[in-house]
């Protein structure tokens, strides 16, 4: 599979905002409009693998997103990036729609445990590797390589899924749900587009406010038509099984936190303290090796240890690593955040092998490919959110610090929205440079001042909803909810020890 394609381009974010003039909402664009695409066509690229084959739509899915990939290397300007982005989300969330389901199909017994755990750490492996990798590509070549190196990647990937991934398919599959899918994008959407819009703007905008309460109505919409359509994308009743809740909530906690939070870090590595893509990358590597070690000891637990004293713990850590990077000031450095990114990566690390098997081992075979969708849906739509939401507290967090520092400074303090402005667009220099001379210094310290404030108040809102969803995981992830696929199932229990209820 190519490389995780969020992580990957994060370090590069500042070097794509330099080189196409783009915005900080058009930053957060490039991840959202892959992010969005993605949650959007999970739940019906599941259904459309039942029906008509995962194999093939897992290939077509690469090819999308392998062409779309060469597009984001080519574009000129950030709205044909943007759109490029969202061509790879559409590839992506087939192939991602699939991936899970193909496995569940192709193990079983121990086996499937085991074939989880190495799921779960390459993907733990791709996300905490992708700043390196990323920032490697972006320092040694440019920012387009870290899209143009997933062509060759994906070419070869399609070869060999065509070649040796066997062909399944569900016996009895369901209609595609258009209705429902054309109400979730267009809902997602519009509720993502006015959360950036807010950072850039205000609540009170009249395009703000009209863009939440339509996204807001779609989205309730959305729901109302599934609960009565007789092939919904998103079948309601899988939430009345506590553990598929809880697995779901997880999701949505694990990528709310910390890999949301990611992109703010490389903005602060970056323009605040003055690292370039391939340095930011490799101080990111604490998190990547807590990360990497703790996947392959999860995938190993997963077989004998209950799921929830893995993804509950995990997600623990998750929000006490970024509590512990809390503290940031004008004159910090970037060794303050080591220790809270290796705690937080170990958390992750723990988390991904067995929310992948809690995605999908607590429904019928049948029913693999919605539930895969399901739970990757809202991963993927929690990071869209989560991003938009960020922006907004950091703009107003920046904003506020700026207007406070500066205060003393008349000169200074009627330019604040202006500097806090300049400050989102990457401009942080410029804005320096127009300053008198006698001034510069007292600019650059509180702006550097300002934007650690902004992290602060981040990693706090980010650190106390990895803390929630680990209470949700304690409380909701039970064994007894698992299917009986085996004796020995992936859950690590003798199946009568579960109390799995039968699913035909």
């Amino acid at each position: 599979m190519p490389p995780e394609p969020i992580t990957i381009q994060t370090v590069s974010l500042p070097e794509i905002q330099a080189g196409l003039h783009a915005s900080f909402g058009e930053l957060q664009w490039v991840v959202d409009a892959y992010a969005l695409a993605l949650a959007s066509l999970l739940l019906t690229s599941g259904v459309l693998a039942d029906r008509y084959g995962r194999r093939l739509l897992f290939a077509i899915g690469l090819a999308i997103f392998t062409a779309g990939s060469l597009s984001c290397g080519l574009a000129q300007s950030p709205l044909v990036l943007i759109a490029s982005r969202g061509g790879q989300g559409i590839g992506g969330a087939i192939m991602f729609a699939t991936s899970l389901a193909l496995l569940g199909d192709s193990f079983s017994g121990a086996d499937r445990g085991a074939a989880f755990g190495i799921w779960g750490a390459v993907t733990g492996v791709a996300v905490s590797a992708g700043p390196i990798v990323g920032g490697a590509i972006t320092s040694g070549i440019t920012w387009r390589g870290i899209f143009l190196v997933n062509v060759p990647v994906g070419a070869a990937t399609i070869a060999v899924t065509l070649w040796r991934v066997s062909e399944s398919r569900a016996p009895h599959p369901g209609r595609p749900d258009w209705a429902g899918f054309a109400l979730l994008t267009c809902g997602l959407i519009s509720l993502v587009y006015g959360l950036i819009r807010t950072g850039e703007t205000s609540w009170s905008d009249v395009t703000v406010r009209g863009c939440l309460i339509v996204g807001g109505v779609l989205l309730a919409a959305f729901i109302f038509a599934e609960s009565r359509s007789g092939h919904p994308m998103l079948d309601l009743s899988l939430f009345r099984i506590p553990t598929f809740a809880g697995g779901s909530v997880a999701a949505l906690a694990m990528n709310g936190s910390l890999f949301a939070m990611l992109l703010y870090l490389v903005l602060y590595l970056q323009d605040i303290l003055g690292y370039s893509a391939l340095a930011t990358g490799l101080r990111l590597l604490a998190a990547a090796g807590g990360q990497l070690i703790a996947a392959a000891v999860a995938g190993r637990l997963s077989e004998r240890v209950p799921v929830r004293w893995l993804i509950g713990p995990g997600l623990a850590l998750t929000g006490a690593g970024l509590l512990l990077m809390t503290g940031l000031g004008a004159t910090s450095s970037w060794t303050h955040l080591l220790p809270g990114l290796i705690v937080s990566g170990i958390g992750a690390g723990l988390v991904n092998p067995p929310l992948a098997a809690t995605a999908i081992g607590v429904v019928a075979p049948r029913r693999a490919g919605m539930a895969s969708g399901v739970n990757s849906a809202f991963r993927q739509t929690e990071l869209a959110a989560s991003i938009a939401v960020l922006g907004t507290v950091f703009a107003a967090s920046l904003e506020h610090h700026l207007g406070r520092v500066l205060a003393p400074v008349p000169a200074l303090a009627r330019h604040a929205p202006r500097l806090a402005t300049a400050i989102r667009h990457g401009d942080i220099g410029q804005a320096i440079g127009a300053t008198p001379p006698q001034l510069r210094s007292v600019l650059g310290h509180a702006i550097r001042s300002g934007f650690a404030s902004g992290i602060n108040d981040l990693l706090i809102v980010t650190g106390i909803v990895a803390l929630a969803g680990a209470v949700a995981s304690f409380v909701l992830i039970r064994q007894k909810d698992f299917v009986d696929r085996a004796p020995h199932s992936f859950t690590g229990e003798p199946a009568e020890e579960q109390g799995a209820p039968t699913w035909t």
